[in-house]
């Protein structure tokens, strides 16, 4: 049951991962990010999402470290980018990550886009590195079923999480269904479709029975459909509103009246047009 920011549930390796989270992408200024995260923190987040590529390493740390709250009580997550895949590129890849972080260990660290030629030896980069006890839990982003399928051919570990593009217009049935099957645990990013669906009047409707906003009424829906959801915001007011969605619950038929609102339409990459050179 997830009962508030604190809430986690059971990786397929048995590592605890919170329900909810901050994501920080294109938070790019230094002072913000540190700002933000801190913020959270005290706030009761205790899950922060970031990546290589989002440039804000070194101020996702810091702001860990100004918050006060122990290293070991917070999870974080970061990603190894397409011009960084490959075998010893990764292993390199994941040294300037913690560097960056200044931390000596990373709770998550997931493969950011199936990279065609390159993700298998990724794979066998952050296979190593679990082993090694310097991750405690592995997994992709943006990977669809036969991508996964194609790495689990030959992957000795079975990826833990599966971030993927995730809000109620972009249900990723197939993805879904297929990682219950195999207990790879899914996650949204951009679970609000970068601001698109707040104007959505089912979801405008709903929320005005709960008193709360269109973008609290998704990101219940998406605990509730057992999807691990990492929100971003940069506004500190914000991040308080979104996480203030534990004190109702959605109800079957209102779940199903926000999952047919579903139309296949992304607002980032399809994984299957990825620049794979």
């Amino acid at each position: 049951m997830v009962k508030d920011l604190q809430s986690t549930v059971a990786l397929h390796n048995g590592v605890h991962m919170p329900w909810f989270g901050l994501g920080v992408y294109k938070v790019t200024d230094q002072s913000e990010i540190v700002e933000v995260v801190s913020a959270a923190l005290k706030h009761g987040y205790r899950h922060i999402d970031t990546a290589s590529f989002y440039q804000n390493e070194e101020g996702v740390g810091k702001g860990i470290r100004d918050s006060g709250i122990s290293r070991e009580d917070i999870f974080v997550t970061s990603k190894v980018w397409n011009d960084e895949q490959g075998y010893e590129e990764t292993l390199e890849a994941f040294d300037n990550s913690l560097k960056r972080l200044g931390m000596d260990y990373l709770d998550l660290y997931l493969i950011h886009w199936p990279v065609a030629r390159k993700f298998k030896e990724t794979w066998k980069a952050l296979e190593k590195l679990y082993r090694e006890g310097r991750v405690r839990a592995i997994g992709v982003s943006n990977f669809h079923v036969h991508h996964l399928q194609d790495l689990m051919k030959d992957a000795e570990i079975k990826p833990m999480v599966n971030q993927i593009e995730y809000h109620p217009h972009l249900t990723q049935e197939e993805v879904h269904a297929f990682c219950k099957k195999e207990g790879i645990l899914l996650e949204a990013w951009s679970p609000l479709k970068r601001g698109i669906l707040l104007d959505e009047p089912v979801l405008i409707e709903i929320g005005q029975k709960y008193s709360k906003t269109p973008a609290q009424i998704i990101l219940r829906w998406d605990l509730q459909t057992e999807v691990i959801t990492i929100p971003k915001s940069s506004n500190v007011e914000r991040l308080k509103e979104n996480a203030d969605i534990f004190d109702f619950e959605l109800t079957s038929e209102e779940m199903k009246q926000i999952s047919s609102l579903n139309k296949n339409d992304r607002v980032g990459k399809n994984p299957n047009d990825l620049d794979q050179k």
